[in-house]
């Protein structure tokens, strides 16, 4: 079971300590107290490592995939009415090293999204649309770094009973 707990950190503000199950604590508050992140997010860095721990994971089980560094960036369009939920996400992964395999990457996105990344399949649920980039950037070779698009996953049609 996962948990966590907010409390007031000060009766006229909007700020919370917040506690997680495994007693990590982080200051949230909103935009106009400025002292911590808001709710929406640590819902977009969550995404981001979700799929960080999944891919560099991944990445790291295959030979020859030397990673030297790695990135992952969202970003997310909301509603303009609450609940302020987000409508179309960006997501966009910057691997570096030498003789990195685009398939290698690739493969370790879509196994993040279609299997392992929990927060990803939430979003997902909630009808956000999510678009997903990466580019490889191998220091010895100036000119890389082109942007590639990750395409969803075709879904099998459903068996006829």
């Amino acid at each position: 079971m996962i948990q966590a707990r907010v409390r007031l950190t000060f009766p006229n503000t909007r700020q919370f300590m917040m506690e997680t199950g495994s007693g990590h604590q982080l200051i949230i508050d909103d935009a106009v107290g400025q002292t911590g992140p808001k709710p929406i997010e640590l819902l977009a860095g969550a995404l981001a490592g979700c799929t960080a721990f999944d891919v560099i994971t991944f990445l790291r089980s295959k030979r020859h995939q030397n990673v030297t560094g790695y990135e992952v960036s969202v970003e997310a369009d909301q509603r303009p009415a609450p609940p302020q939920v987000f409508t179309t996400i960006h997501i966009h992964h910057i691997v570096t090293g030498h003789g990195i395999d685009p398939k290698a990457v690739e493969d370790g996105i879509r196994l993040s999204e279609d299997k392992y990344c929990s927060v990803g399949a939430m979003v997902r649920q909630s009808g956000s649309e999510i678009r997903t980039t990466y580019s490889i950037h191998d220091p010895q070779e100036p000119l890389s770094g082109d942007v590639r698009t990750v395409e969803p996953a075709k879904l099998e049609p459903a068996a006829a009973n």
